[in-house]
């Protein structure tokens, strides 16, 4: 697979929103974590502390598998990670994850409810599948079709495609004043890649404020939605919407 990514780069330098992303999802990841989709590392390097047993980047695009293998050698990652050139299908029969994420990678997929059934497998008891995505059909602009965005989700929606077998813990939309960031491109911009200059205001004002108010607004609007299932045996769905003190 050859993938451009060249809103990688650009996003690459969002410190303050890859500090709220891992912020609320550090306590999901222990053990072993399988990271679906790790582009260059960006995320990588503020979701993995280093004390995770061992934490597997997956990259269907070889330049970039590649990339991620010189990061882990000169120590720009942490020493508990590992490189893997391929996709879910190439993980080894026996291989187990106590966590698996998808930080926006699910809407670059076709089939995302049978990539989720396939990852799932390799899931240990207890497991947990994190997937941040894109929020909100109607926030689907020329910036999505460009960098090869299938869909964009609703908690409704993204729930569907989860395995019928896997607890929800939590579903919530972040980044309330980044949304109106992008239904401002939606409707007036018509940007197709946004400019460094964009990506800094959004990160450097605009994500500031949104993770004042996304609690106060019960996290129920945001560009962005977060959604954590476990593995417990169950066949239970329900997920209540995230309380403010959450």
């Amino acid at each position: 697979m050859r993938y451009p990514g060249q809103e990688l780069e650009l996003f690459a330098e969002a410190r303050r929103w890859k500090t709220y992303l891992a912020a609320l999802v550090r306590p999901y990841l222990a053990g072993r974590v399988l990271e679906v989709g790790a582009g260059l590392g960006a995320t990588t390097s503020y979701l993995c502390d280093g004390s995770q047993r061992e934490w597997t980047c997956l990259e269907p695009d070889l330049d970039m598998a590649r990339r991620l293998q010189h990061a882990i050698i000169e120590g720009r990652l942490p020493r508990c990670c590992r490189a893997l050139f391929g996709t879910t299908r190439d993980l080894s029969v026996g291989s187990r994850f106590e966590a698996i994420l998808y930080i926006d990678v699910l809407e670059h997929i076709a089939s995302d409810a049978a990539e989720l059934l396939q990852s799932t497998r390799h899931l240990a008891p207890g497991g947990t599948v994190v997937v941040l995505s894109p929020a909100w059909p109607w926030l689907y602009s020329a910036f999505d079709a460009a960098i090869g965005h299938y869909r964009r989700y609703t908690r409704a929606s993204l729930s569907a495609v989860v395995p019928r077998d896997l607890e929800c813990v939590t579903l919530r939309y972040l980044d309330s004043v980044g949304l109106l960031a992008s239904l401002g491109n939606r409707l007036v911009l018509h940007r197709a890649i946004p400019t460094t200059r964009t990506i800094a205001l959004w990160d450097g004002y605009m994500v500031p404020v949104s993770r004042f108010l996304d609690p106060l607004l019960g996290f129920r609007v945001g560009r962005s939605l977060l959604g954590v299932w476990r593995a417990n045996g169950s066949s239970t769905r329900a997920c209540s919407v995230p309380s403010r003190s959450n």
